[in-house]
């Protein structure tokens, strides 16, 4: 089936690999919004790595704006941006620290002269075939950082300093078979497609939970079964194939050291979870990452002959309606042509914001849908396909749940790969009894959402459910006192987007409780 024939009657993932983008919407306001909505992603670090360089272009004098609307631009109002010689944001200054703890034959290397533009532009890595970072002449990534400063930063660098973005802190009170997701609730209310943005939180990039050992079972049978559907690798990727490896290995060892660590000569990584060891140089990067790592990703990388951008590589286990195998290869809006509008309202925006996005700027949100079950991979012609086109009449209150793809979006340093990370979580129904307010936003959502945006997240099939449970959870709530009025004098809570998103009040306490701690 074609991918965008199935879009209007299904819900898709958060990369499809187009919702995560279609947030960025957001990016498309007045310059003075937009730098100000940036300017909240800046993230503290524990070591100091320098400020990041502004974006590199031969054509400094040219500007481009939006208009307020988030519609295309016009020729009349806008300059069309030098994509291909603008570059994004170095992050060249961390080289000075890399270099203390490194031998002086590589500090020689890491504190040589900084490359002209002209240079990084005429003597780019390319990222549309294969190249040998031992044995090839000098070339340049995107991020400022030549072939030969690479070598020399060696396996597994400081990630935390080429990036900005520091190490997570150990994870107190973590226990494998209790740890739940945190529940994330990312509801809105006016619900509109612009969907909101916040600053990525580095301690939770990625997140282990008691479903860990299953569904990397799963994934891997996943593989086992659809090969390319779920994992591949274009030329020109493996630098950042590399690159996003590493940078979740580190992450597991520093985030959970009980459990995960790599070996003293960085070739092996011990995985206390599955009481396996992974030889890390015997099998590609996205291979280490399926076996290790329950997350999906996707790598689109900055092409030197126009400076847009192109799915290159990805391990994606949980999409819906569409696999690798349909988008790799592909460039941004060709990718994103079934989202309404997207070519109107947020194609100039996107490769905008793509052209100019900070290593040291994650940012992180939340798609969601309505499911029964829990399907994870779902191509086109799967059969559940077909539950999604009626309203099953036995359909059970146990049989519905909320499927949360909670998302970031990050630029790597070294390569300049700018990587979607996404994960589905599933929640039942039930469990949203006795979450404050969360049954009466979900029902404004249902029964009062934009048609055309109900219609792409197709709710639809399961609403005959969950409407009549929600409605009986409001009222309970209300009668408890756990729902109450905005202002003195009104009968009931005029239903917004909580202060608490993409969370609901007492959370914690409740995500603690079911933990045991």
């Amino acid at each position: 089936m074609d991918f965008s024939s199935f879009m209007p009657t299904a819900w898709l993932p958060p990369l499809a690999i187009g919702l995560l983008l279609s947030s960025f919407t957001i990016l498309a306001l007045s310059k003075r919004q937009r730098d100000t909505l940036l300017s909240r992603f800046q993230i503290h670090r524990r070591r100091a790595s320098g400020a990041s360089t502004p974006p590199r272009s031969f054509s400094p004098g040219k500007k481009s704006s939006i208009r307020g609307d988030t519609k295309e631009p016009s020729p009349s109002n806008v300059s069309t941006p030098d994509f291909v010689n603008t570059l994004p944001p170095s992050r060249r200054s961390a080289l000075a620290e890399l270099a203390k703890a490194t031998s002086p034959s590589n500090q020689k290397i890491l504190l040589g002269t900084e490359p002209s533009v002209e240079s990084l532009l005429k003597n780019a890595l390319p990222s549309s075939r294969s190249y040998d970072l031992e044995n090839d002449t000098t070339k340049y990534t995107p991020t400022g950082f030549s072939t030969e400063e690479i070598k020399a930063m060696g396996d597994f660098p400081a990630y935390d300093i080429l990036s900005g973005v520091p190490l997570p802190q150990p994870y107190q009170n973590f226990d494998p078979e209790k740890a739940l997701p945190r529940p994330y609730r990312p509801f809105r209310w006016a619900y509109h497609q612009t969907m909101s943005l916040t600053k990525m939180e580095p301690d939770w990039w990625l997140e282990v939970e008691n479903t860990y050992a299953s569904r990397i079972k799963e994934r891997k049978e996943l593989f086992k079964e659809h090969g390319k559907k779920v994992l591949d690798y274009l030329p020109g990727s493996e630098l950042a194939c590399k690159e996003l490896m590493e940078m979740c290995l580190q992450f597991y060892c520093a985030r959970y050291p009980t459990y995960f660590s790599l070996s003293a000569d960085k070739k092996t990584f011990y995985n206390g979870l599955l009481k396996s060891e992974t030889d890390i140089k015997s099998m590609h990067p996205l291979h280490v990452l399926l076996n290790n790592i329950p997350e999906d990703f996707a790598i689109v990388l900055r092409n030197e002959t126009d400076g847009m951008y192109y799915f290159r590589a990805g391990v994606i286990c949980s999409s819906l309606g569409w696999n690798v195998s349909t988008k790799i290869g592909m460039q941004l809006k060709d990718i994103h042509k079934p989202i309404p509008d997207y070519k109107e309202k947020m194609s100039f925006s996107m490769d905008r914001f793509f052209s100019k996005m900070p290593t040291n700027s994650p940012i992180q949100r939340g798609s969601w849908g309505l499911e029964i079950g829990m399907p994870l991979f779902m191509p086109a012609g799967h059969p559940h396909e077909q539950l999604r086109k009626i309203q099953k009449q036995d359909l059970t209150v146990d049989e519905c749940h909320l499927r949360v793809d909670w998302q970031t979006l990050r630029r790597l340093p070294l390569s300049a790969g700018i990587v979607f990370n996404f994960k589905a979580l599933f929640t039942p129904l039930r469990e949203f009894r006795d979450e404050p307010y969360i049954p009466s936003l979900l029902l404004k959502i249902i029964k009062e959402g934009k048609k055309s945006l109900m219609q792409y997240k197709n709710t639809w099939h399961v609403e005959h459910v969950f409407i009549p449970e929600l409605e009986k959870y409001e009222k309970e709530q209300v009668a408890k006192g756990l729902v109450k009025p905005t202002n003195a004098g009104e009968e009931t809570w005029t239903v917004a987007t909580l202060e608490e998103s993409p969370y609901f009040p007492g959370w914690e306490e409740k995500w603690h409780r079911q933990q045991g701690f």
